[in-house]
């Protein structure tokens, strides 16, 4: 069913008082013969881990130990009851009674549940979650292949997610309860009752139109006249069947729905008039989407509304792994930094969960596109099994009904590395794919959202499922594969799913609680790396590999010697990393159409691959894809003996004017050259310049020809608005690599007053590499940012929960011997 913010004379109202207990598999057969003791409160909605953290409780004892126990909930009715209860998601071997009653079972966490109800106050209503392992272990067995990272091979025969069940990167515990609300519903039966809802968006040649399908459940005698309302415009629904109500609603020149990166993204209330009832549908956005697949048909890039969009962000793990919060409170601070550091698009991955109604309201709201996986991953899932299809093909249909008025899901992908697992492991391409994959999701969205992009499975479309320069991949070659920086160029990424999984520090201000521990060796620091289970390495080991490169120190000793020096040019690592790869990726000559960082945030404290700290904290990383993710952009890159080239980016529909700048330093002080051009920049539109073009003569602007000893340690570009000089966009080159050198850099630091808030004005007499904001009670708006003399930067400040009417912190570069405090 659609999004309904709410049906004609209907009211829902949560169910209050529930109460949570735990027994030994098989012991209770009834809620009857369930013990009075032990009772405790429950953390609704939530999960029993959820209610374990609550109580303080929650270890990874405790948490592995649920799926070895049945769990019960049960409250009572405060009101007596005639209609219906809801139950938004209950993992995961469910069955619910109601006054005594087993009125359902469901074997899947991801498939709502409605109940007809007709109870007097008081009647008890009880949920069995049934324990899980026992049911684990009677499962076939026999499969053509086995994956290491999710465990055990029992779980693709169950509807859950591999969260709590992949060693090395989620924190144990399989999720178990009421995960998502559960709901007492009355209708007013005087109203006539909508039963389905069949909605469809088109946008083409600047017209939008809705075409909507309402079921009734009963016939329309005397209801007058029905109509559909949309943007101060209105279209009959005519009678199709006795109790089916047809229309569609032209609407020329209406806003299209945009990627905030690249437009508005325009919402549109949408209502029906149905007799003296008007029926709330939501917010809908116009859009139209194709696939790019490139000259040679072997890319994936989308085409939004006409316009070519290089898709960037982050894949998505969970608001709050351990309760698996849903909502909007949950979402939105996650989604609004995932906006602010320019991120257009969300993955949320075959390996989590669904999310509710309220993520994709918001990625609509906030102009983020969603790629949406199926909850299958990894698995030789048994595909020939009849009963299995069907729970698929069930799962897919109510996925796609209750997102069938969202224009931010633009993609519906089979899964997470499923070809991949059997291409790995040796498996013909025969066995890699089946039927869920080839006939079952391609029919259900044919049917329900033929306005959204398939993809089979992520990765997929390359000789070999996860090859870079076909189809999807996931690109790590920078990163776990420890290629050179150069091989993002090199491997021809088109477009990857997921890429550039460090083990990300978080800032000090996370790492102050002492939870983990700011020691990398201690036990509580290594629990927070992400690892595969069956690897001899961690993503911390990854990290190290490339600080080394870039700064040419062996990190084993830094650790050991200068652990606060080592934490720092760690955090720089993972933002310079970022920054150079999708400058080689964004780049007019590159065949690669988006790329999405794994992930957008931790699970669980520590040095994971969120690029967002589990409190909310952003990291260094996230700092770093900021600047390289902005609408309006500045990147070089270096080209060998071609010099450097100068990539000027506008994904703007306005045209811009603007002063490009470049300046080649000597001792981070001393400019030796210097170049200016006013550049106009046309809408959405990308251009690359040299800088030998630029400069008007030779200069060894990269250092490639070796004539002589370098003339210059650092090139900075500045690209500002020519009328109001603002900057725009900044870049950097090292012809000499970044190094590890210090020296005083003049740094200073100013707090100014802004309004009712305050900016900081920072500047420096000589380059200043990596510059960082400490402040233990208010966030930066940017971090970890270059800085050449003469170009002072004035950055806002934001207020956390405990901050004290004025700032105080300091500012400090990995390449500087003193700091600044303000």
């Amino acid at each position: 069913m659609a999004r309904i913010v709410a049906r004609t004379g209907e009211s829902v109202a949560p169910l209050p008082g529930w109460e949570w207990l735990a027994t030994t598999a098989g012991a209770v057969d009834t809620p009857s013969a369930l013990p009075g003791e032990g009772w405790r409160e429950a953390v609704m909605p939530g999960t029993v881990a959820g209610t374990l953290r609550r109580q303080g409780r929650l270890t990874d004892a405790s948490a592995a130990a649920i799926a070895d126990q049945d769990h019960w909930y049960r409250t009572r009715l405060g009101e007596p009851l005639a209609g219906v209860l809801r139950f938004e998601g209950v993992a995961t071997l469910t069955e619910i009674w109601i006054d005594g009653e087993k009125r359902a079972e469901s074997v899947s966490m991801f498939m709502a549940i409605e109940i007809a109800v007709a109870a007097a106050a008081g009647a008890e209503i009880a949920l069995c979650f049934r324990a899980l392992n026992p049911r684990l272990a009677a499962a076939p067995r026999r499969s053509r292949w086995r994956p290491a990272m999710i465990q055990p091979n029992g779980l693709r025969w169950f509807r859950t997610t591999a969260l709590g069940s992949a060693p090395g990167w989620s924190p144990p515990g399989l999720p178990t309860g009421p995960y998502r609300p559960i709901w007492r519903v009355e209708r007013d039966q005087t109203a006539p009752a909508i039963t389905a809802i069949d909605l469809k968006t088109t946008y083409e040649g600047g017209t939008g139109t809705v075409a909507l399908t309402i079921t009734l459940g009963e016939a329309l005698a005397g209801i007058g006249p029905v109509t559909l309302n949309c943007a101060e415009a209105a279209a009959p629904l005519r009678l199709t069947a006795p109790n089916t109500l047809t229309g569609t609603l032209t609407l020329p020149g209406i806003a299209p729905w945009f990627p905030h990166t690249h437009g508005e993204p325009a919402l549109h209330g949408l209502t029906v008039t149905l007799g003296s009832e008007t029926i709330d549908l939501g917010r809908i956005g116009f859009r139209s989407l194709a696939v790019d697949r490139g000259a040679d048909g072997q890319g994936f890039g989308l085409i939004v509304n006409g316009v070519p969009v290089f898709c960037r962000g982050a894949c998505w793990s969970s608001a709050d792994v351990t309760a698996l919060a849903g909502g909007r409170g949950a979402y939105e601070p996650w989604l609004r930094l995932a906006r602010e550091a320019g991120m257009n698009m969300i993955r949320l991955p075959g390996v989590m969960a669904y999310e509710d109604d309220a993520f994709l309201a918001l990625c609509d709201e906030l102009g983020l596109m969603v790629w949406q996986e199926m909850a299958l991953a990894n698995f030789d899932y048994p595909q020939a099994d009849s009963g299995f299809r069907d729970a698929i093909r069930a799962e897919a249909d109510q996925l796609l009904d209750r997102t069938q008025a969202s224009p931010s899901l633009v993609v519906l992908c089979g899964g997470s590395e499923v070809f991949q697992q059997a291409a790995m492991l040796g498996a013909p391409p025969e066995a890699w794919s089946g039927p869920v994959f080839d006939e079952i999701l391609p029919a259900a969205l044919a049917d329900r959202r033929p306005d959204i992009a398939y993809v089979p499975n992520s990765p997929s479309g390359g000789a070999l499922p996860f090859v870079a320069n076909a189809g999807v991949t996931h690109y790590y070659g920078v990163g776990a594969y420890l290629r050179d920086l150069d091989d993002a160029r090199r491997a021809e990424v088109r477009f990857a799913a997921e890429c550039l999984a460090f083990a990300n520090v978080p800032e000090e201000v996370s790492l102050s609680s002492g939870h983990p521990p700011a020691i990398t060796h201690h036990p509580d620091w290594k629990r927070g790396v992400p690892r595969d289970a069956s690897a001899s390495w961690d993503f911390e080991d990854v990290r190290d590999h490339y600080l080394g490169r870039l700064y040419g120190l062996d990190p084993i000793r830094l650790r050991r010697e200068d652990p606060e020096r080592y934490f720092a040019l760690s955090r720089a690592t993972v933002a310079e990393v970022m920054e150079e790869s999708f400058a080689e990726w964004r780049r007019p000559a590159s065949p690669t159409r988006g790329a999405l960082v794994w992930l957008l945030q931790d699970l669980q404290s520590g040095a994971g691959w969120g690029v967002i700290a589990s409190d909310g904290e952003p990291k260094s990383a996230w700092h770093g894809l900021k600047r390289a993710f902005r609408p309006v952009q500045l990147a070089l890159t270096d080209e060998g003996v071609n010099g450097l080239a100068i990539h000027l980016i506008n994904e703007k529909p306005q045209a811009l004017a603007t002063h490009l700048e470049l300046t080649c330093w000597r001792d981070g002080r001393t400019a030796v050259v210097k170049a200016r051009r006013e550049i106009a920049l046309e809408a959405r539109s990308a251009r690359t310049l040299s800088a030998f073009d630029l400069i008007g003569r030779f200069f060894d602007i990269s250092y490639a020809y070796r004539f002589g000893p370098p003339g210059h340690d650092v090139t900075s570009a500045v690209l500002r608005d020519a009328d109001s000089g603002a900057v725009l966009a900044q870049a950097f080159h090292f012809p000499l690599g970044r190094g590890h050198e210090r020296h005083d850099l003049g740094l200073e630091a100013t707090l100014e007053a802004q309004g009712e808030g305050w900016t900081l004005l920072v500047s420096v007499q000589r380059f200043a590499q990596s510059v960082e904001i400490v402040d233990p009670h208010w966030r930066p708006q940017d971090s970890w940012f270059h800085l050449a003399p003469g170009e002072p930067r004035r950055i806002r400040l934001l207020a956390r929960r405990t901050a004290p009417s004025r700032p105080a912190g300091l500012v400090r570069a990995v390449n500087g011997l003193l700091d600044a405090s303000y």
